[in-house]
């Protein structure tokens, strides 16, 4: 009894290590014909032209008459703002900081008056937040342009339209 059974526990410890034999070379002799189907085809279809693509550049003059200055595609923030400290905001405001700390709007506001802006500082009750403007203009084209000179500074500068 003792030897069939030992008999038996061979042959299957035989069955189990001759089952889980490596069939690694099968995996990589499969994987190197896909690869090998594969160059084939890529050099049968080959549909793709390897000279560079040139598009004609065409010149045109621009007349006085089709030149426009149109900003409407920037965007432009409105916000109920009060005046804390400055002359007073006129429709189109360039904010260049916002600070929930006011020391920190001011101590900005100050160094732009330093530099020469009519910086001031406005605060919104319903965000909390004290709003430093450096320049303030009548018309959108005046504060788009101030913006974009502002922005080499104050990469976050934006319009704020303030419609009493």
């Amino acid at each position: 009894m003792k030897k069939c059974m030992l008999l038996c526990t061979g042959l299957c410890i035989a069955l189990a290590f001759t089952s889980c034999k490596n069939k690694e070379s099968a995996y990589r002799k499969a994987y190197d014909a896909a690869q090998a189907q594969e160059a084939v085809n890529v050099v049968e279809n080959n549909d793709y032209d390897d000279s560079p693509v040139v598009t004609p550049f065409v010149e045109t003059p621009v007349t006085g008459s089709n030149v426009t200055d149109n900003n409407d595609n920037v965007p432009v923030r409105t916000e109920n703002l009060t005046v804390v400290n400055g002359s007073g905001l006129k429709a189109y405001s360039v904010v260049i900081g916002s600070f929930s700390v006011r020391s920190n709007a001011e101590n900005l506001m100050s160094r732009m008056r330093q530099q020469g802006y009519d910086a001031q500082l406005a605060y919104n009750a319903n965000r909390d937040m004290y709003r430093v403007v450096a320049s303030s203009y009548s018309d959108k084209s005046s504060a788009v342009a101030s913006r974009d000179r502002l922005r080499s500074q104050f990469p976050d500068a934006w319009l704020l339209y303030y419609g009493r």
